[in-house]
Parts: C-alpha cells; sequence; structure tokens
C-alpha cells in the first residue's frame, strides 16, 4: 500500500524522533566497540598482572556486560547532549544572530522567512543572520523543537528577493520533510566527538618537557578510538543529504513556483563560496550548498563518500530542465542580473560636491558654541597648575585623579576633585555609559550639533548634517562593506587614489592619526573618549573608535573611501 508523507510538521518530527532509535543503537555500538577495544588492549598489556583470574569463564562474562553498561551511560549522555544543546553550540559558533529589524536587509529577511513558513504550513520558524561574506544558508531544529534558518549576511546583500524567497523555500523544504530535524541530531552528535576528540588532541610540546613537567603521554588508545568513532560518525553525516538536497531544490520549486531563482541563487552561492565562521567540517550537510566546496564535480564512489552534497552543476540543470532552459542560460541570467544592479547603483557624491550645492544646516542659537567653558585647572604630578580645561578634557587627563587638586577658576575655589558636584556628577554619568555633560549626548563630536537617524545601504546611522560625519557601530560595518548599491563620484575615487598614494604606500602612517588626536573627540553614545586608530591592519584609514561602546566616527567622507579602497580591492 502507497503510504503518504505526514502534512502535519508535528507528526512528522514525531516520525524523525523514531528515525532517531536506529542511530542511537548505532551510537551504542560504537562506543561499544571502542570502549572494548581500550579495556582489552589495556588487560592484554598488564591486565595478567593486576587480575589474576583475567582469562577466567566469569571475569570474561562479567566484561563484556561492564563495557556495555558504559557505552549506554556515554550514549545517553551522548545523545542528550547533542539534542539539548547542539543546534545552540552550532549557532554560537557560527556567531548566529537575531535579525535586526532596524535593518533593511534583515527586515527583508524576517517577511520573507515568514511569507514562505505560511506558503510551506510550519507553525514557527526562527530567521538568524551569519556574520560572514559568503553566500550560503542552512535549517536546524533548536533543542525546543522549533526550526531554525540562518543566513549569511553575504546572501543578504547579494541576493534578489525571489532568490532569497527560493532559498527560504528550499531551507523549509528540508524543514517540512523531518531532514533539518535527523540532520541536526546527525552535525551534533559528529561535533560532539570533534570537541572530544581536540581536547585529546596530544600536545606540540617534546616528550623530554613533558618529563620535566610531569605529565605523561597522551592517551593514545582513547584519542584513537575517538578519532575512529569520530570519522565513522563524519562519513555518516556526510551520507545523509546528497539525495535529500536534490528533492528539497524540488519542493522548494513546488513551493516558490520559481526553480530558475533557486539555480540562480545556488550558482551565486558556487562563485561566492568560503568558509563560514568557525567551520567545521561536520557542519556541511546543514548548508545549502557545502562550504569551500571541492572543484570535484564528479559522480564518482570516493565523491560520493566524501562530499555532503551532490555536484552543484548537477542541481543547476535538474532546477533549470524545470522550466525547460539550459544550465548556460540560468548562468547568464545571474551576470545580466549583475550587471543591472550596477546600472541601478545610485550615486555618492563628496562632501565638497554636496555643500556646493546645498549649503550646511543652520546651527540652532543653544548649540552654536561647539566648545564647552574652560574653567577648570589641575595640579600635575609635580604640583604645577595646568588648564585651563573644560570638565570632559579635565576627567580624561592621565594624572586625573579624584583626590588631586583642582580649581574652578570663575569662582575661585580649590578643593580635591571629588568635592565638586559637577565633577561628581560627570563621573556618574560616565559610570551609566552617559556623556559628561547629558545636553551632549547623541551630538555630533566635532560641531556639537545633534545627529540625525538616517540610513545607510539599508544599515541605521547617525549622521551629523552640518560636517557629514557618521557614527556606525562597529558590528555593522561588515553589512556596509558587503553591500554594493552605491557608485561614487569621480571626486571620492580621486580621493581615494590620492589617500592610497599618500598614506597607504607612505611608510609613515601615522601623519594623520596625530593631527585627527590633536582634537578631543567623545563618544556621542556613552561619554568617553574616542581613539583614534587604523580602520583595520588592512586598511589604515584613522577612524575615531570608542573603545567602550564600541561605535566609530567617520569624519566626512572617510566611510566612502574606506568603501572604495575596499571594493577596489576586492
Amino acid at each position: 500500500m502507497d503510504r503518504k508523507r505526514p502534512s502535519d510538521f508535528y507528526e512528522i518530527q514525531r516520525r524523525q524522533w523514531l528515525r532517531s532509535i536506529p542511530l542511537f543503537a548505532v551510537l551504542i555500538l560504537f562506543y561499544f566497540l571502542a570502549i572494548g577495544l581500550i579495556v582489552l588492549a589495556a588487560f592484554l598489556s598488564i591486565g595478567f598482572l593486576a587480575v589474576p583470574n583475567f582469562l577466567s569463564g566469569p571475569f570474561l562474562t562479567r566484561l563484556p556486560l561492564g563495557v556495555l553498561a558504559a557505552a549506554v551511560l556515554i550514549a545517553v549522555l551522548h545523545y542528550y547532549d547533542a539534542r539539548k544543546f547542539g543546534a545552540a553550540y552550532i549557532l554560537k559558533r557560527l556567531e548566529a544572530r537575531k535579525p535586526d529589524l532596524s535593518d533593511r536587509y534583515h527586515k527583508q529577511l524576517a517577511d520573507t522567512v515568514e511569507e514562505m513558513r505560511i506558503a510551506s504550513g510550519l507553525p514557527e520558524v526562527r530567521p538568524y543572520v551569519i556574520p560572514s561574506f559568503s553566500i550560503n544558508s542552512m535549517a536546524l531544529v533548536e533543542a525546543d523543537g522549533t526550526p531554525a534558518v540562518a543566513v549569511t549576511e553575504g546572501l543578504l546583500a547579494d541576493c534578489t528577493r525571489d532568490e532569497m524567497q527560493a532559498v527560504a523555500g528550499h531551507e523549509l523544504a528540508h524543514i517540512s520533510r523531518g531532514d533539518a530535524f535527523f540532520v541536526t541530531l546527525v552535525c551534533s552528535l559528529a561535533n560532539s566527538l570533534e570537541k572530544l576528540r581536540a581536547a585529546l588532541e596530544p600536545e606540540d610540546i617534546p616528550a623530554e618537557d613533558r618529563m620535566e613537567s610531569g605529565r605523561g603521554g597522551p592517551p593514545i588508545l582513547i584519542y584513537g578510538a575517538v578519532t575512529l568513532t569520530s570519522l565513522v560518525m563524519h562519513l555518516l553525516s556526510m551520507l545523509l543529504s546528497r539525495e535529500r538536497e536534490i528533492l528539497a531544490d524540488a519542493a522548494a520549486s513546488e513551493i516558490g513556483r520559481s526553480p530558475v531563482t533557486l539555480a540562480r541563487a545556488l550558482y551565486k552561492a558556487h562563485l561566492k563560496n568560503t568558509f563560514v565562521g568557525d567551520f567545521s567540517l561536520t557542519y556541511s550537510p546543514l548548508f545549502i550548498v557545502a562550504p569551500a566546496l571541492s572543484s570535484d564535480e564528479e559522480e564518482g564512489f570516493w565523491s560520493r563518500l566524501f562530499n555532503s552534497h551532490p555536484p552543484l552543476m548537477k542541481r543547476i540543470k535538474l532546477l533549470a530542465q524545470q522550466a525547460r532552459l539550459r544550465p548556460a542560460q540560468v548562468i547568464e541570467q545571474v551576470w545580466e542580473s549583475q550587471k543591472m544592479r550596477e546600472e541601478a547603483k545610485g550615486m555618492i557624491h563628496s562632501f565638497e560636491e554636496i555643500r556646493a550645492v546645498v549649503p550646511a544646516e543652520d546651527t540652532p542659537p543653544s548649540v552654536a558654541s561647539s566648545e564647552e567653558p574652560k574653567v577648570w585647572q589641575i595640579q600635575d604630578t609635580n604640583g604645577r597648575w595646568q588648564g585651563p580645561f573644560g570638565l570632559e578634557e579635565l576627567i580624561f587627563l592621565p594624572y586625573f585623579s579624584v583626590v588631586r587638586t583642582v580649581k574652578n577658576v570663575p569662582e575661585g575655589v580649590e578643593a580635591p576633585a571629588r568635592e565638586f558636584p559637577q565633577v561628581r556628577l560627570g563621573l556618574q554619568n560616565l559610570g551609566k555609559k552617559k556623556p559628561v555633560d547629558p545636553s551632549r549626548q547623541n551630538r555630533c563630536p566635532r560641531c556639537r550639533t545633534p545627529l540625525s537617524e538616517t540610513f545607510y545601504e539599508g544599515v541605521a546611522v547617525q549622521a551629523c548634517g552640518r560636517c557629514g560625519g557618521r557614527l556606525v557601530d562597529s558590528s555593522h560595518m561588515d553589512r556596509i562593506i558587503l553591500r554594493r548599491e552605491v557608485a561614487f563620484s569621480d571626486s571620492l575615487l580621486a580621493k581615494a587614489r590620492n589617500f592610497r598614494q599618500k598614506f597607504l604606500l607612505n611608510p609613515v602612517k601615522k601623519q594623520r592619526s596625530k593631527e585627527k588626536d590633536a582634537a578631543n573627540v567623545y563618544c556621542p553614545g556613552c561619554g568617553q573618549r574616542m581613539r583614534t586608530r587604523p580602520y583595520s591592519y588592512q586598511y589604515f584609514i584613522p577612524v575615531d573608535k570608542c573603545l567602550s561602546c564600541y561605535k566609530i566616527w567617520f569624519d566626512a567622507d572617510e566611510l566612502e573611501l574606506l568603501q572604495i579602497l575596499i571594493e577596489k580591492k576586492a
């Protein structure tokens, strides 16, 4: 009789639980063999000395029972750990986060997953974003039974909405078919063994040093048993997903009614395919495309044994055939869409070009002064008076302390710093991660005008309408660098060329940093003094970084120059 696959998600999950029972039995068998191998080797070496009746019948009968009991106990603990903490550990290791709904791209992901969830009839699906430049996605089932779909930042940046729908449909097909539950469990089991094997990894220390430190050699038998078990579990996880990927492709085409869009997304993933986060090979079956895909696209025995996915071009060919197209036509569509996106980019102009057309915003009278009153003096370590300083400058002096003597010049009062209410209030504000002067919160650190909320390539930033500076959360910078929504004017391109010639090719890279450090810049968010640092070791554009709340202040055109340098290098 033809058995129909159940349409109810919870019934599918229950069937997957039943399917996992043979896997648990396999786990017990492997632990039984591994522990038995270790015990047998130990007794063959020294067992006849420790146990006089080593070869007696009663002992040989009790030994397998003891090994079996130990194997069952370890397998239960291993299975429980994988089921309870496996998915959470994988998401944490890949640094996956819930979508930031203030970000346009993340909001589109959340909406797309919800749309496809409704279309596939699933009760709930949690979306996640992995901060990786590659194009990839994965589906898994968390400990409470709730399915999750995680995609990379690269996929959000490079795929169109319909391609994202196709990818979400593919992952939801895995979930609705029950694949995600089983693959998550197997990968979690293999990952637990990987962690144990890494913990038992022999240290790279000379033997004489180990003898001197009192440490013996590595547990070779245990390490070998765990390595063998880990290898078997890894091969099992590799064998799981090959045909499931093709079936999920077909189901995604049925849900989304567009096999070509999924084929385009797969080809883009193939073009921009690298390791994802802190990648482990045990995670490969979870992804839509195996990270760091091998160039071997043949369907041979070894390919089927060691590759977790079928050949990519085979999948693209099958999807193209559903739309009565050839794979070459699908690839041509990808490059045509890339060309159209390039032509649709908006133009960004330099700050000088904008100011030539639009004058600077008028500064409100209440914030016209960019300088705070310099009314404070302080005795340095030699007892000499220094100053005058503003309150922020005073508190951030390297030799400032609450017991050092300071003077309020207009009032003519000298006393330890802690005696002045203004100083105490300023320190309290800093303790609460607020500026020393609360009226300066969310104000431009250069010209003190209020910062406005705006968006830059879909990322929420704060901008100054007067000087053109921007305040960006450092954790959002990867999103801006990945996304290619904008083109740059000739003036900005010329600035980037001049910067490269003057600073990147100049062995003395501290000149600009010293110029910026001459002016004290205080974080508009938490009030801490920002430090001038290169953006990264690759790109020596000096920017002001807050080491407290991890925000970056870009002066006018600095963010655009950084993008140009990175994009040109790419």
